[in-house]
């Protein structure tokens, strides 16, 4: 199994938060430790910024395991625009990144083929143990469609609030079946 887990809500909501390394709020933190209650698994990981290791410390340290960060997990970069509001944000530019986040990046920002890039060499070197990982929407996403293939417009379908969990089985080999179990939000 694989879980994804959104980290919980940040200090400061209603910003674009990219590698701005925001702190989870202690309610956040609660929030993902309930959702956790009941998983299965022998790993934890997390992106290595503060409000998704936070997170994971808090699920890890009642079941005596040591989370390990990684910086592959971390959200999309939204360089300019990172840590404003939206609305602080060009509305046509914005338009286009979330039409194409690709051909559309923000201004000195990722592309959203680097994040899904990433994301995509983090899944192909795990182990195959049950796992959680503590991580962000986008990185979630990306997540998605590489197990998945799942595209862009169907990438934005999923509602992914903080402390969103998706449960996926995932049988590997050549023709690799991965099935959503569950999203919890």
């Amino acid at each position: 199994m694989l879980y994804l887990m959104r980290h919980g809500a940040p200090a400061i909501e209603g910003r674009l938060l990219g590698r701005t390394d925001d702190p989870v709020t202690e309610s956040g933190i609660a929030a993902c430790v309930a959702r956790a209650r009941g998983l299965t698994f022998a790993r934890i990981l997390s992106s290595d910024l503060i409000r998704a290791r936070d997170c994971a410390a808090a699920i890890a340290a009642p079941l005596g395991l040591s989370p390990t960060s990684d910086p592959s997990w971390r959200e999309l970069d939204f360089g300019d625009w990172d840590g404003l509001p939206p609305a602080a944000v060009d509305q046509a530019a914005l338009l286009r990144f979330y039409d194409d986040p690709d051909a559309a990046p923000p201004p000195q920002g990722e592309r959203w083929s680097i994040l899904q890039t990433r994301v995509a060499q983090a899944l192909a070197t795990m182990a195959p143990v049950p796992t959680l990982v503590v991580t962000h929407g986008g990185a979630i996403r990306a997540a998605l469609a590489e197990l998945c293939g799942f595209d862009q417009r169907q990438l934005w379908a999923f509602h992914l609030p903080y402390a969103a969990l998706v449960s996926l089985r995932i049988w590997p080999g050549e023709a690799r079946t991965v099935q959503i179990v569950g999203v919890s939000t």
